[in-house]
């Protein structure tokens, strides 16, 4: 997961090593969070909509299959359509950052964490390479807060 972050995103692994650790409200207003949101191609990604849409509607049921099967997730998603809301919503500043967090509660940390991967990858058949990395890297960065909040959770649960 650190390696995939790494990989799509413009920060080093200590930095990211240290958001991750961050409470989630920190993280939320953190200057290192908010420079990357603000440098997401949102105009580009905006444009390129149709083709996250189609990739988001062949590679997502198979990746649910196997959140259910290898991760033994039981409240999977039935179909690929919320996922693809949420997106053009967000990209519209009609959906925060909060919400994505409250949607994924229920996912365990281990599940998430083995997910971010997989996740990002979907966008690996994408030819142009401008368009296959704004997604990845967008997708990796709302991966990141994911994360960082079901870290949270976990160390809360704990003590």
């Amino acid at each position: 997961m650190l390696d995939t972050f790494a990989a799509h995103l413009p920060l080093s692994p200590e930095e990211i090593q240290s958001l991750l650790e961050l409470r989630l409200d920190d993280l939320l207003v953190h200057p290192t969070l908010k420079a990357e949101l603000g440098q997401l191609n949102v105009p580009l990604l905006q444009e390129t909509l149709p083709t996250a849409g189609a990739i988001l509607a062949t590679q997502l049921p198979p990746f649910y299959v196997w959140l259910k099967q290898e991760l033994g997730l039981r409240r999977v998603p039935d179909g690929p359509d919320h996922t693809t809301t949420w997106v053009v919503r967000f990209l519209q500043n009609e959906e925060s950052l909060t919400r994505l967090v409250e949607l994924h509660r229920p996912v365990p940390l281990p599940a998430l964490e083995r997910s971010v991967p997989r996740l990002v990858s979907l966008f690996d058949g994408v030819e142009e390479a401008t368009v296959r990395e704004a997604w990845q890297r967008a997708i990796a960065l709302l991966c990141l807060v994911l994360v960082t909040a079901a870290r949270e959770d976990a160390r809360s649960s704990v003590v």
